[in-house]
């Protein structure tokens, strides 16, 4: 029986995925996997029986990635299972940012109780709330995943000339994009030729302040900017100023911070990019699918911390192996299973950066001695028998 924690509240779609051979509550102990969507773990001990943890959502600052990594531990996210929600409140922004509709809306909230001049007043105030058409504009992409596609592809369904800019992008991800989307050459293509910018980048420390006051040079003059990305992503101190003086006309984030409420010409959301049923129950599903298959077979798919590594079960037994990324370990690992009369029927081995991961299908039997002897090894951080 897999003992699973929830340290939030999971869709009930993907936790019946489990089936008879789980068990799963907010108070399991020792648990063999974690299901999380935002609590944070940075300061839990994890108990030594803990051997992933899958994250409801794309993002996994939450989670202590090196330190799970040096205790064996995988960690899984969920890639694109949100990604129409959020480019469903992307696309709404661009309206947003463009037609002042949400200032509109609260000014109208102002004439409550005018009466009969209600009628009088909008007309005469509308004039203060005009913004123009997306349709023959030019949105930059930065940033081409899931959610990033997603927002270029509709964005030239609306008429807009994109372009896009991602020096990582894959080959999949590349047959999801729209022919219609230009290719940018660099960041700084996209900040001169963009009427707005979306941010689609994940926030590490080159990332960080990607928006600020030297980017904000390099951009036209009354651009609109999207942030529906990480908070961080913008200097918001640079944001501020930038919008006083008219260089940015609007700013739409789903990251509110103190200073930006109440700011004009920031449509400040509090943080509702995957908040649709649809999305929750997608990245619960994927969440449990990606735990269940690494604890049953082994297999990894969408790891943060460790390769993506898969092999179709055969009969006999499979050994899974995390270990640190050191040439001479594949050899070793051959070597005992040889003196131990244990033959590989199939192996499969991937690194990523320092670590690796290798599945081993065995035949013949699979002795105690032989595993002690291989989680004996330095570079072995976690072994299991399956």
């Amino acid at each position: 029986m897999y003992k699973i924690l929830c340290l939030n509240q999971i869709s009930k779609t993907g936790t019946d995925r489990f089936g008879n051979a789980y068990e799963y509550s907010t108070e399991m102990k020792n648990a063999d996997g974690i299901l999380v969507r935002s609590a944070s773990m940075h300061d839990m001990a994890f108990n030594s029986e803990l051997k992933a943890i899958a994250r409801a959502g794309a993002g996994v600052n939450n989670i202590p990635i090196d330190k799970c990594t040096e205790q064996g531990i995988v960690v899984f996210n969920t890639p694109g299972a949100n990604a129409n929600a959020v480019k469903e409140l992307v696309i709404a922004s661009l309206f947003l940012t463009s037609r002042r509709v949400a200032a509109a809306m609260d000014w109208v909230k102002t004439l409550k109780g005018q009466g009969a001049e209600v009628g009088k007043l909008v007309e005469k105030g509308k004039g203060n709330f005009g913004g123009p058409e997306i349709k023959g504009k030019t949105l930059g992409v930065i940033g081409l995943g899931a959610i990033g596609i997603l927002v270029a592809n509709a964005a030239r369904n609306l008429g807009m000339t994109v372009y896009g800019f991602d020096p990582y992008l894959s080959v999949d991800a590349a047959w999801s994009l729209s022919h219609g989307v230009l290719k940018a050459d660099s960041m700084d293509d996209i900040f001169a030729k963009s009427d707005y910018i979306t941010l689609h980048v994940p926030l590490t420390d080159d990332t960080k302040g990607l928006v600020g006051d030297e980017n904000f040079a390099k951009m036209k003059d009354g651009v609109r900017i999207l942030n529906f990305a990480r908070g961080e992503l913008v200097d918001s101190s640079d944001m501020i100023k930038a919008l006083a003086t008219g260089k940015v006309s609007a700013y739409a984030t789903d990251f509110p911070t103190d200073d930006l409420i109440g700011v004009e010409n920031v449509i400040a959301i509090p943080h509702l990019g995957a908040s649709t049923p649809e999305s929750e129950d997608n990245c619960a599903e994927m969440a449990v699918d990606e735990i269940k298959d690494y604890l049953e077979n082994g297999n990894i798919t969408h790891s943060v911390n460790l390769p993506a590594l898969s092999m179709p079960r055969i009969e006999g037994t499979r050994i899974s192996i995390i270990h640190k990324n050191i040439p001479s370990t594949i050899a070793n690992l051959t070597t005992i299973c040889g003196k131990a009369n244990i033959n590989i029927e199939h192996m499969l081995s991937k690194s990523k950066k320092s670590y690796a991961y290798t599945i081993l299908d065995v035949s013949g039997e699979v002795s105690d001695s032989a595993i002690e002897t291989i989680s004996a090894l330095d570079e072995v951080i976690r072994i299991r028998v399956l």
